[in-house]
């Protein structure tokens, strides 16, 4: 392996989104794999605009990971509750606070940062709505 890889994770990186049934709502290219990474990752995520991730997520392991807006604006969702985001906003999150995304009018494109987690360590929580059981409300 060379000591440097690059990929355009827009072109280059499949989109696990369309792949899972997530499409169009949600793009999601992870590109641990098209980099070659051993230890941290970097995704490109949309949601569409005027919509919700279909889904909410936290890790049991991961300490944490780090989501810039890049595009557009909208909410991120912290153990059920709202933050307004615009572009260039940076949020860390714990690995075990339920987080998801929500678009504004124009979309919402984040850039997400993290270590590599273990397999089976991220927790998918249906919807935004299942986030207060996931939390035990």
């Amino acid at each position: 392996m060379a000591d440097y890889s690059i990929a355009n994770l827009r072109s280059d990186v499949e989109d696990s989104a369309q792949k899972f049934g997530f499409s169009p709502t949600l793009e999601a290219r992870f590109g641990k794999k098209d980099l070659d990474s051993e230890r941290l990752s970097v995704s490109y995520q949309r949601v569409a605009p005027n919509q919700a991730s279909p889904f909410a997520h936290r890790h049991k392991e991961q300490a944490e990971e780090i989501y810039v807006v890049v595009e557009g604006a909208g909410r991120v969702h912290l153990d059920g509750e709202a933050h307004d985001l615009e572009e260039w906003d940076a949020v860390r999150v714990a690995g075990p606070v339920v987080r998801s995304f929500e678009a504004g009018s124009e979309g919402l494109a984040i850039l997400a940062f993290g270590e590599i987690s273990p397999a089976n360590d991220a927790e998918i929580i249906p919807s935004s709505t299942d986030q207060a059981d996931a939390q035990g409300g």
